[in-house]
């Protein structure tokens, strides 16, 4: 293993199947489902009333020898509907938003210039509307929503 280990945080909606998947890359040393964006130690039941500004995030530990930011960028916009305001499939509120959390001058860069250029392929029919912002303290959640879908024998939740 490398010395290095960088850090990325995406908001993709709902976190159990965004943790699953990042979980399963490789290169990727932790997933770690959890609380970005408002005030100190909140909590699920706080969090889903949409009203502490925070947003259901995965907060990913990488090595970036063996996978760089920019892949698990591509996977984040694979993963979720990146067109959709406060709201991912049936989850609605601004706790679901589609938000990328940097943790480097360089993450966020990647990031603006990776919307710049989805929204210019057409991949979409309405614009992107995740937003770029740095990162904030990274709260866990509780220990049941971690490795949820593992622990359940589900598999991932699709958009």
């Amino acid at each position: 293993m490398s010395s290095q280990i960088e850090i990325a945080t995406f908001g993709a909606g709902c976190f159990w199947s965004v943790e699953a998947r990042y979980r399963a890359t490789e290169g990727v040393l932790d997933a770690t489902s959890g609380y970005m964006g408002g005030p100190p130690d909140p909590n699920y039941r706080q969090v889903c009333t949409g009203t502490t500004g925070h947003a259901e995030v995965v907060q990913v530990k990488f090595d970036p020898q063996k996978v760089n930011f920019e892949t698990l960028l591509a996977m984040f916009f694979d993963m979720h509907n990146p067109t959709t305001l406060n709201r991912q499939g049936p989850d609605i509120g601004s706790q679901y938003r589609s938000v990328v959390f940097f943790h480097s001058a360089e993450q966020e860069e990647i990031a603006l210039q990776t919307i710049a250029a989805l929204d210019q392929s057409g991949r979409w029919p309405q614009p992107v509307v995740t937003q770029v912002q740095e990162a904030m303290p990274f709260w866990p959640a509780e220990e049941y929503h971690q490795r949820y879908l593992e622990k359940h024998g589900l598999g991932f939740c699709s958009i």
